[in-house]
């Protein structure tokens, strides 16, 4: 049986060199890196040359960069101490944003009694920015926009640039969940109004259980997480070093080859969609994903012209040919639920079907699209 990954978008497999820099400081840099001693200094040397690189990548200053446990850990950070710490009262965000901002935005409107303003939703996908700009005259009272900057599941990418300007005209502060971009997309966070952002560096090829927060300079928030004084005090706790310096070489090698990889990819991803187009009829290509100009490369989300009684076991039937990928966010990949994206963008009859997310890399190859598109038409045929 053939072996296939088109799940990138959940997580990515490591690149060979970030393996190497991890076992290498795993073996050799062991110290704690708070200890004054040789062996933390050198320990702590990766930490805030990793901190300085990643700067750097982003255009920013490395006292800006906090390393936290992933994206998740970041959303948190910024979403809740805006609210706790800079007087916000008020949260502009989407019903299609990842869980970790939708869950965290629910509890603090339960808990702190806050306002929580939804802005629409197109069919392709992308926010409605008149909608958007009219939300902030709903409220006089201080506002936090949560936007993420690619969508997980459909791939849309948002006008960050439009939507960081809305927010400094009406004197709001901007968060964007940027896990899906960096290490994808050209990213130069002193060019952007954006004040908080949220990286996961297992989804270009580094480890996962680590990522950071961009918080920009000055912004008065304070840490969720006390103890220590690591991380400038915003994050209390040891520092995973080896996961840090495995990001670092992860997002260094992804920028130092991102023309090439990208160009790569598009190519995977055009591919499967002329495939799916030509063999299989009634195919639909949810959102906007197969516009490279407004959706990522990196995923296609496809409805299927599969029946209800079928569509159960459709995932299934690829996972026993050898096929991963994600009927939505890997995230929910152990609930029952549908996809809260696609609840939102889709009609009633094509929520019926099954819609798969198929995510890319630069380990994907032409072939390997052939045998699922052949694996898919055996289960639509028989």
């Amino acid at each position: 049986m053939q072996k296939v990954y088109f799940d990138s978008a959940a997580t990515t497999q490591l690149r060979p060199e970030v393996i190497a820099k991890i076992t290498s400081v795993l073996e050799e840099d062991y110290g704690n890196p708070s200890s004054m001693h040789g062996f933390g200094r050198s320990a702590k040397n990766h930490i805030e040359q990793a901190r300085k690189n990643i700067a750097n990548y982003l255009g920013v200053k490395a006292s800006e960069i906090i390393f936290t446990s992933g994206g998740t850990e970041a959303d948190n950070l910024a979403i809740n101490s805006a609210v706790r710490d800079l007087g916000v009262r008020h949260i502009i965000t989407s019903k299609i944003e990842h869980h970790a901002v939708l869950h965290t935005v629910q509890e603090i409107e339960s808990r702190d009694k806050i306002k929580v303003s939804y802005v629409d939703i197109n069919e392709d996908g992308a926010i409605d920015y008149n909608h958007l700009e009219s939300l902030f005259g709903t409220s006089s009272e201080k506002t936090l926009v949560s936007l993420m900057h690619v969508n997980n599941e459909i791939g849309t990418i948002l006008d960050i640039n439009k939507v960081g300007g809305l927010c400094k005209e009406h004197n709001a502060l901007f968060h964007s969940d940027m896990v899906q971009s960096v290490g994808h997309l050209e990213v130069k966070m002193n060019e952007l109004q954006v004040d908080f952002t949220a990286v996961s560096a297992h989804k270009f090829h580094g480890p996962k259980g680590v990522g950071f927060a961009y918080i920009r300079k000055n912004s008065g928030l304070k840490p969720l997480i006390f103890g220590g004084e690591q991380e400038r005090g915003y994050r209390a706790g040891t520092e995973s070093v080896h996961n840090i310096a495995g990001m670092d070489e992860a997002l260094r090698l992804a920028y130092e080859n991102l023309e090439e990889e990208k160009n790569y990819v598009v190519e995977i991803k055009q591919y499967f969609i002329d495939q799916l187009r030509e063999k299989i009829e009634g195919v639909k290509f949810n959102a906007n994903c197969c516009d490279h100009d407004h959706s990522t490369y990196t995923l296609i989300n496809v409805c299927l012209p599969i029946s209800p009684e079928k569509a159960g076991i459709l995932l299934f039937h690829l996972d026993i040919n050898g096929i991963a990928c994600s009927r939505g966010s890997a995230c929910q990949s152990g609930s029952s639920k549908g996809s809260h994206v696609l609840t939102e963008i889709l009609s009633q009859e094509d929520l019926q079907k099954p819609s798969v997310r198929f995510s890319f890399s630069k380990y994907n190859t032409k072939e390997e699209i052939d045998y699922v598109i052949n694996v898919l038409r055996e289960f639509i045929d028989n």
